[in-house]
């Protein structure tokens, strides 16, 4: 199993979005670094579900629920998508404050590449995160 984290605004898509459809088709993603980090994504992974924009904070756990296909509306073929469920909110958000603060976090792709709306994390940053109070 691997762990990511997806970024989104929440006025374009939130977590509570996806909770409301339950699950949803990742797409529209146009950088070559997260397209092929889409690509590494299995039916079953974690996921983090981080809003970006002005609340900075993962809110959210998801799971891979269908692993990479070309996306739908792409006539070019170059770009792929990935189905994501819900599974639960986090009781209490981790602000990206947070996350800077932790020395076990100070590799994190989120602060190294803030740009990527999709990265991978490691079990141990996974399970961080969802440790933080």
């Amino acid at each position: 199993m691997k762990y990511w984290l997806v970024k989104s605004e929440p006025q374009t898509y939130s977590f509570e979005d996806l909770q409301k459809e339950q699950q949803t088709v990742w797409d529209g993603i146009r950088n070559y670094q997260a397209r092929n980090y889409l690509k590494e994504m299995e039916r079953g992974d974690k996921v983090l579900f981080y809003h970006s924009g002005k609340e900075k904070r993962v809110v959210g756990i998801a799971e891979v629920f269908k692993s990479f296909f070309p996306e739908p509306d792409d006539a070019s073929n170059s770009w792929v998508a990935v189905e994501i469920k819900a599974e639960k909110p986090l009781q209490k958000p981790v602000t990206l404050q947070q996350i800077k603060d932790a020395e076990a976090l100070r590799d994190i792709m989120l602060v190294k590449q803030s740009r990527l709306s999709v990265m991978p994390l490691s079990g141990s940053e996974y399970d961080f995160i969802l440790d933080i109070k």
